[in-house]
């Protein structure tokens, strides 16, 4: 595992998850948020977007925590991915943990975001976590379609999976340090 996709809707705690395997195991973590917005929440040029992360997706190693699967270098980064990783989580899962995060970070630059764009109630970014599932979960069903069979695809359908994954890698990391 060199080279994973961290992949789901919002609020389905993808962020912390690629942040943690990331301290887990060493491998730089990005985010495509970060890369994707301008402060004052200013969208970047999809054109300039998609080299900036076609750069990062060229290094040896990473997550990457994010969708953009149009316009983000997608199929170059599914292309060049190991393990794929993808939160199929329930609508009201991704609803409360938006709603968790904006109570807990409102008014503050999350980690994985980029400067100037500070937690905010988004009405516009709550529907389009709202309808997550029946918009958006087809097409990732369909870029996930694109994948080969010598690469990793992992699913997780609540957020107990993801913690005993992690968990898991943990140990193997302890395993591998002692050897």
């Amino acid at each position: 595992m060199q080279r994973v996709l961290v992949m789901g809707s919002s609020g389905s705690g993808k962020s912390t998850f690629a942040r943690r395997l990331s301290d887990i195991t060493g491998i730089p973590f990005i985010s495509l948020d970060a890369l994707y917005w301008r402060p004052g929440w200013a969208t970047s040029d999809n054109a300039e977007f998609g080299q900036r992360v076609a750069e990062v997706v060229r290094r040896p190693r990473w997550v990457i925590d994010g969708n953009y699967t149009r316009y983000g270098a997608g199929e170059l980064r599914r292309e060049v991915s190991d393990t794929v990783i993808w939160f199929d989580l329930p609508r009201r899962t991704c609803m409360f943990g938006i709603m968790k995060r904006v109570a807990s970070s409102y008014g503050r630059v999350r980690p994985e975001m980029a400067e100037g764009c500070p937690e905010r109630i988004d009405f516009e970014f709550l529907r389009y976590v709202w309808t997550y599932r029946r918009q958006q979960r087809p097409k990732l069903l369909e870029y996930f379609q694109g994948l080969r069979a010598d690469q990793s695809f992992v699913c997780f359908t609540d957020r107990m999976q993801a913690d005993d994954y992690l968990k898991e890698i943990t140990v193997k990391q302890s395993r591998a340090s002692i050897h």
